[in-house]
């Protein structure tokens, strides 16, 4: 419960931020929440499509079940990039559940540290557990569709097994407005659609009859300032000034 109202707050924050700096208060603003929200939707998807920084690294658990091959993962993970078994190379087999890149590792590095092998036993070690995991499947073989999240497995599962997923996921738009980098931007650039949205909507009309002879509207400034903000804020994330991680070198 304490996280919930802890996201609503940020997002309350941000609606503010850009209510503020649009005048209000001052003068009566037309945009209604349901503006804002879009403004701010807005802005999280266009940062999840340009920036690294809306991107996270993890791992979860996967319980597989007897003869299901298709699961369906949460709507944040875009993207999952290995699949490990349950055990893999560690140490605590038991007599009912023997595993052989355990017992490979007790007897070609633990069993064997007397005789004073060292780093070239455990990098034999190593290589033979490799070649275990590609001939009795350390990993799990998949498909991962990206579109519908079903993770489709290949392979029939004969009991109940825990496993890991390496994936990369969205960060969630809570988590995105508190970051010391992307809030801010995310506010500015919300900011700037709704400038414009609330520019189109006053540019219908060119001036408001009066008393003492009309008012005029700011339309047209309101979208060439929202437009001139946007494309700066856009060009900030071609320079990483978000504090994204730049393209690396690619050989061959």
């Amino acid at each position: 419960m304490a996280e919930l109202n802890t996201n609503t707050t940020q997002r309350a924050k941000a609606i503010k931020y850009i209510e503020l700096n649009l005048g209000g208060g001052m003068v009566d603003i037309e945009l209604d929440k349901e503006h804002y929200d879009m403004a701010l939707d807005r802005a999280i998807a266009y940062y999840r499509q340009r920036s690294s920084r809306a991107v996270e690294e993890s791992f979860m658990i996967l319980r597989l079940s007897p003869d299901q091959s298709n699961y369906r993962l949460p709507d944040e993970i875009i993207e999952v990039r290995v699949m490990y078994r349950q055990s893999a190379g560690g140490v605590g087999s038991t007599a009912t559940n023997f595993e052989p890149f355990e017992a490979g590792y007790l007897n070609m590095y633990m069993l064997n540290a007397a005789r004073g092998q060292g780093l070239a036993t455990f990098e034999l070690y190593m290589g033979q557990r490799e070649l275990l995991g590609r001939m009795f499947g350390a990993n799990v073989t998949f498909t991962w569709s990206n579109s519908s999240k079903i993770l489709n497995l290949h392979r029939n599962v004969k009991a109940d097994e825990s496993t890991v997923l390496h994936t990369y996921n969205y960060r969630p738009d809570e988590a995105l407005l508190t970051d010391v980098y992307a809030g801010q931007w995310l506010k500015d650039y919300a900011l700037a659609v709704s400038k414009m949205s609330l520019g189109q909507a006053r540019s219908k009309f060119a001036s408001l009859a009066g008393p003492q002879g009309g008012v005029q509207l700011n339309g047209n400034d309101l979208i060439q300032q929202g437009q001139a903000e946007k494309d700066k804020l856009e060009e900030a994330l071609l320079k990483y000034e978000d504090g994204g991680t730049p393209l690396s070198f690619i050989f061959g």
